[in-house]
């Protein structure tokens, strides 16, 4: 299984990136020397992302499926998920799409078993290469990193076609609260406060009232959103120090310079969730939508 990109740098369509629906829509390039935001490191992440995947096997026990729909898998990460997705579907097609390459070839070996049911698409969710191509849009832990749900609900809703429907999960607005206020205090610490100087965390925790309004300015029709305390206790400070490192914390330790000043960055906030109760616990609250295309 190949990774397909949409369109090459000439806006010539690559030649395993022939699925119905798919435009010659290119994800833009980053500008030179631009943080790359979007990238993981996606083995770390397979082995760390227990939340994300049961909170993700709920979501999709809920998706009434009848078993030969075509879905897109928006933000499919290393594609755990997804996997699952493609057996409801057995006379069905799943395209699994991620804007990080890392993530997308991991799910490329995850998804090897199912070569004939399922393709895997690099692409931003703001830059969709597809219109109405899709009978459902599934996707969980993705769409709160997107800065502007504005274009990505009006981007899906393109992606669908008539009668189609949304299905997702993401953080919420009050996701991470506590956590991310004591790495944001701690990042205008003399020691890091150059270093994040004009910076703000690259997420969007949406409220459900304002994720209803952008889902029916988009079009989408049958909106529902509503959100749900979902907290997440970790065994031990190791456990706890691996997931955030790798998943909460990835936008803020590349802009800290040398690897025993960001391991400091880290261990302090482990420090200061040892004494939380329960210890080690992140504040995960989950924003949940569903919505059809008319």
């Amino acid at each position: 299984m190949k990774i397909s990109h949409g369109a090459r740098n000439d806006g010539a369509t690559s030649d395993n990136a022939s699925f119905d629906g798919m435009t010659r829509q290119r994800t833009p390039d980053r500008a030179p020397g631009a943080t790359n935001v979007s990238e993981w490191d996606a083995r770390a992440y397979h082995t760390v992302s227990e939340p994300q995947f049961e909170w993700g096997k709920h979501v999709l026990g809920t998706l009434q499926l009848s078993g030969d729909e075509r879905v897109l898998d928006a933000g499919c990460g290393t594609a755990r998920l997804t996997a699952l997705l493609v057996e409801r579907l057995p006379h069905g097609h799943v395209v699994a799409l991620d804007r990080s390459f890392s993530m997308a070839a991991v799910a490329t070996s995850t998804l090897s078993g199912f070569q004939d049911q399922a393709a895997v698409v690099l692409a931003d969710l703001v830059d969709l290469p597809f219109v109405d191509a899709f009978d459902v849009v599934f996707s969980t832990a993705t769409f709160h990193w997107v800065l502007d749900h504005d274009r990505l609900f009006a981007n899906l809703s393109g992606a669908l076609r008539p009668g189609g429907r949304l299905h997702a999960q993401c953080g919420g607005r009050t996701n991470l609260a506590r956590f991310l206020e004591r790495a944001n205090e701690l990042a205008r610490q003399p020691e890091y406060a150059a270093e994040f100087s004009g910076w703000t965390r690259p997420s969007n925790f949406a409220t459900a009232d304002d994720t209803r309004a952008r889902l029916l300015h988009a079009g989408f029709v049958d909106v529902d959103a509503w959100q749900e305390h979902a907290p997440v206790t970790f065994a031990n400070a190791d456990a706890f120090r691996a997931f955030v490192k790798t998943v909460v914390l990835r936008p803020y330790l590349p802009r800290i310079a040398g690897e025993e000043r960001r391991a400091a960055f880290v261990d302090r906030l482990v420090g200061d969730a040892a004494h939380d109760d329960p210890p080690y616990t992140l504040d995960y609250c989950r924003l949940n939508m569903t919505a059809r295309r008319p």
